[in-house]
C-alpha cells in the first residue's frame, strides 16, 4: 500500500507560458498537505484579468475521485479564475477522509501536515461528523460534486453462477450466516461479503446504516446488529481498490463478494479480463455516495478562492469529465461513460428509509459497538533498523519508528491488550524473538508493578538496534503470527503490527513457505491481521503485499526518513478508535 498524499498542481500555465509574448514569472512556494512530507512547487504565472498576489488553494480529495479533481483544477488554474481581484491557483492531494477528518477537528494521530482549504468526502456523513465534532471553519453548505451508487460486486463467473441459483444480492447478507439461521452459507450464495471498513470510507458507514435498516431496533435487532460489527470489522478492508483486487485473490473464499461504490467496479474494469467485475444492485434499494466538496478555509483569500473551484466543479465540464472517470453526475441521473455491460446503466433503485439521521444513528452504533484491539507489537531490532536518519543526529530508523510508536501508544484506550516482542536473528542460538511484554490488558502489570502501558512507554525509549545482527523477519512473522493466534479474544480485534526495515536476510524460512504457510493457518472464523510498517528504499513489497493480503491486512511503506511518524500514525489511526481519533489527554 503506498503511503497517502499523492500529489499534483495543474501544469495550464506552464503550458502556455511559452506562447505568451509578455511573460511575468510568479514563484509560488506551497507545501503540501500530504503525509509523505513537503515539497516546494513552483507554477509561473502568465499575465492575465486578475493581478497581485495568486492565493493558492489546497484541496483534499477523496482517493477515488482525486484523480478527476486533479484533472479539473488543471482547466481551472489555466482559466485563470478570479475572486476578489486575484487570481486563484488549486493545488489537489488525494487523501482519505478519515485522514482529513482528525486534521479538521485538532486530532493527533494520522493527520494531515496542514488544514486543507477544503475537502471533497466519499459521503455527506463525514461532513455531518466533522461538523458535530467541532470542526470549525467549515462553511454551512457543500456542493455535490458526483454520485455512485452501491454495489455487490463479483467475478462474473460467480454472478452467472448466483443467478442460476437464483440468488438475489440482499442486505442481510452482510451478516454471519449465524444471524440468517444457518452454520454457513449455501453453495448458492457468497461465502463472505467483505465491507470497506467504516472507520474510513463512506461506502462502510453506508453498509452500516444498511444493515441497522434492515434488522430494525429491538433485542434480538442489537445482537444481529453486534454481530454484523464484529464479524464487519474482522474482515473489512482499508480501501476500495484494496477490495475489488480482493476478489481475484482466491487464497479463502471461493464465492467472495464486496460491497463498494459503482465506480470501483469501472475503474478496476478498465483492465481487460477474462472474467471481469459485475456489479449488482441489492434487491431492497441501494444507498447512493454521494461526493461533496466543503470550504473549509478561516483564512478569508482562501475561503474566497475555494468557493470559486466549488463553482467550478459543478460546471458541465466538470460533470462530464466525472462521467468519463466512472462516477454518476451530481444528480445521480447521468450514468457514467463506457461503463460496459458489468454495470446497470438504469437510475438504481435507493432505499428510501435511509435518510442521513440513519446513517448518522448507523455510525455512531459501530463506534459503540467496534471491539478494541488485542495487538501484539514487533520491532524489527536488526542492522537495518540500526541506520542513522540523515540529519536527525543520533537517531536511527528504529528510533524514530519508536517515537512514533510512543505517540500512538498515548490514544490506545483502556480497554486495549498489547504486547511487545523484537527480533533479529540469533545466529542458529534460537533467540530470534525475545518477548519484552506479554500480551495482556494495558492498564494492568505483566508481573510486578508497572503496568504495561508503563513498560512499553519505557520501552520505546530504551530498545536498540543491533549492527551485528540480520533481519530474522519470515520467522518473526510466523511467530508472531501464531502468537497472536494463540491470544485471540473474539471480543477484540486481534492484530499483528510489524515495525520493520523490510527485508528478511534468507536464515530462516523462505518468504514462499511463509506465505503457505499463514494461508494454511489464517482462519477466517479467528482472523488475525498484519499489519506490516516498512521504512527504507529495500523493501520486499512483493511478499510483504501478499503477507498482509493473505490476512486482511494491510503494508504501510515509508521511503524517506521523514515520513515514518507520518506513516506510522496514518496505519495506526485505523485501529486506534472508531470512527475517529479525539485528542490525546
Amino acid at each position: 500500500m503506498s503511503t497517502p498524499g499523492r500529489h499534483r498542481v495543474a501544469a495550464g500555465a506552464e503550458r502556455r507560458r511559452r506562447q505568451a509574448r509578455q511573460r511575468l514569472t510568479l514563484i509560488v512556494a506551497a507545501v503540501t498537505v500530504a503525509l509523505a512530507g513537503a515539497v516546494v512547487l513552483t507554477l509561473e504565472q502568465v499575465d492575465g484579468p486578475c493581478s497581485g498576489d495568486s492565493v493558492l488553494v489546497d484541496v483534499a480529495a477523496a482517493v477515488d475521485i482525486a484523480p478527476t479533481v486533479m484533472e479539473v483544477a488543471e482547466r481551472f488554474n489555466a482559466a485563470r479564475v478570479e475572486a476578489e481581484g486575484r487570481c486563484v491557483l488549486v493545488q489537489v492531494t488525494e487523501q482519505p477522509p478519515a485522514t482529513v477528518l482528525r486534521t479538521l477537528i485538532g486530532g493527533t494521530a494520522g493527520v494531515l501536515a496542514a488544514r486543507p482549504d477544503g475537502w471533497i468526502s466519499d459521503s455527506s456523513a463525514w461532513i455531518r461528523l466533522a461538523r458535530k465534532q467541532g470542526a470549525e471553519d467549515m462553511a454551512g453548505t457543500e456542493t455535490v460534486v458526483a454520485t455512485s451508487p452501491l454495489v455487490f460486486a463479483t467475478r462474473k463467473s460467480l454472478a452467472d453462477r448466483f443467478a442460476v441459483g437464483r440468488t438475489e444480492m440482499n442486505w442481510r447478507m452482510v451478516f454471519p450466516a449465524t444471524t440468517r439461521g444457518r452454520i454457513a452459507p449455501n453453495e448458492n450464495e457468497p461465502d463472505v461479503v467483505r465491507v470497506p471498513d467504516p472507520s474510513l470510507a463512506g461506502a462502510g458507514i453506508a453498509t452500516v446504516a444498511a444493515a441497522r435498516d434492515v434488522v430494525g431496533t429491538g433485542p434480538e435487532a442489537d445482537q444481529a446488529l453486534t454481530a454484523f460489527v464484529r464479524w464487519a470489522q474482522a474482515g473489512a478492508a482499508p480501501d476500495y481498490r484494496s477490495m475489488v483486487e480482493a476478489i481475484d485473490q482466491r487464497s479463502f473464499w471461493q464465492r467472495p463478494v464486496v460491497i463498494v461504490p459503482e465506480q470501483s467496479v469501472w475503474f478496476h474494469n478498465r483492465r481487460p479480463s477474462a472474467d471481469p467485475l459485475v456489479a449488482l444492485h441489492p434487491r431492497e434499494g441501494t444507498i447512493n455516495l454521494d461526493y461533496p466538496y466543503v470550504v473549509t478555509s478561516g483564512d478569508p483569500a482562501k475561503a474566497s478562492g475555494s468557493r470559486a473551484f466549488a463553482s467550478w466543479l459543478r460546471s458541465p465540464e466538470t460533470q462530464e469529465a466525472v462521467r468519463r472517470a466512472g462516477f454518476r453526475s451530481a444528480d445521480g441521473t447521468k450514468a457514467p461513460y463506457s461503463p460496459g455491460p458489468e454495470i446497470p446503466t438504469d437510475i438504481p433503485r435507493t432505499r428510501p428509509t435511509i435518510v442521513p439521521a440513519r446513517v448518522d444513528e448507523a455510525l455512531e452504533a459501530w463506534s459503540r459497538l467496534a471491539p478494541p484491539t488485542n495487538i501484539l507489537v514487533l520491532a524489527d531490532t536488526s542492522r537495518r533498523m540500526a541506520e542513522p536518519i540523515k540529519g536527525e543526529r543520533g537517531k536511527t530508523k528504529l528510533s524514530v519508528a519508536l517515537d512514533a510508536a510512543r505517540l500512538g501508544l498515548q490514544l490506545f484506550p483502556d480497554s486495549t491488550h498489547m504486547g511487545m516482542w523484537e527480533f533479529a536473528d540469533g545466529k542458529g542460538s534460537g533467540d530470534d524473538q525475545r518477548e519484552r511484554v506479554k500480551i495482556g490488558p494495558i492498564n494492568e502489570p505483566d508481573g510486578g508493578q508497572v503496568i504495561r502501558r508503563s513498560r512499553l512507554e519505557e520501552l520505546t525509549r530504551t530498545v536498540r538496534a543491533d549492527r551485528d545482527r540480520s533481519s530474522s523477519l519470515n520467522d518473526s512473522v510466523l511467530a508472531g503470527f501464531r502468537e497472536v493466534t494463540n491470544a485471540y479474544d473474539e471480543q477484540m480485534n486481534n492484530t499483528l503490527l510489524i515495525i520493520t526495515s523490510g527485508k528478511d536476510d534468507g536464515r530462516g524460512i523462505s518468504s514462499t513457505e511463509l506465505l503457505r504457510t499463514l494461508r494454511d493457518e489464517w482462519d477466517p472464523q479467528y482472523p488475525v491481521q498484519i499489519v506490516v510498517l516498512a521504512f527504507g528504499d529495500d523493501v520486499d513489497r512483493d511478499t510483504l503485499s501478499q503477507v498482509a493480503t493473505a490476512t486482511n491486512g494491510s503494508l504501510h511503506v515509508a521511503t524517506e526518513p521523514g515520513e515514518i511518524i507520518d506513516v506510522f500514525l496514518s496505519a495506526l489511526a485505523r485501529r486506534l478508535c472508531h470512527p475517529t481519533c479525539r485528542k490525546a489527554s
